[in-house]
């Protein structure tokens, strides 16, 4: 089966199951709850589950991606770069790019992501 990126307007059990493995932290029917045209969430999935998703604040002309996560056992096969590229190609009406530097993983590492995806750094996150 082909890996696809997708827009969750609402979860299904299974994607609850999921978005709390890539998020264990999240409230998940919060999240689902605050979902809107100006504040989405994109998905990887594959065989349908769920191996990362981000979310996108729109505002004007600018994407802010939050909490992009790919699952443990999924990293470094290019799903999160993947799930990237095609939520920008989704969303061609914008066209500044912000992903916010939240800390959370392992910054040498996350930083050559981003590079590799394009984005050059500022002092609390990355713009394209």
């Amino acid at each position: 089966m082909k890996l696809t990126i997708l827009r969750l307007t609402e979860f299904t059990p299974q994607d609850r199951i999921d978005l709390a493995k890539i998020w264990p932290d999240a409230a998940i029917d919060q999240l689902e709850k605050s979902l809107d045209e100006n504040h989405r969430l994109y998905a990887a999935r594959f065989n349908d589950r769920l191996l990362a998703a981000l979310q996108l604040e729109i505002g004007g002309i600018q994407g802010k991606i939050t909490a992009l996560r790919v699952r443990e056992a999924t990293r470094r096969r290019g799903v999160g770069k993947y799930l990237l590229e095609e939520t920008i190609a989704q969303n061609s009406s914008l066209t500044d790019w912000w992903i916010a530097d939240d800390g959370s993983d392992e910054q040498q590492t996350r930083a050559a992501f981003m590079q590799n995806c394009g984005f050059r750094a500022q002092s609390d996150g990355w713009v394209k």
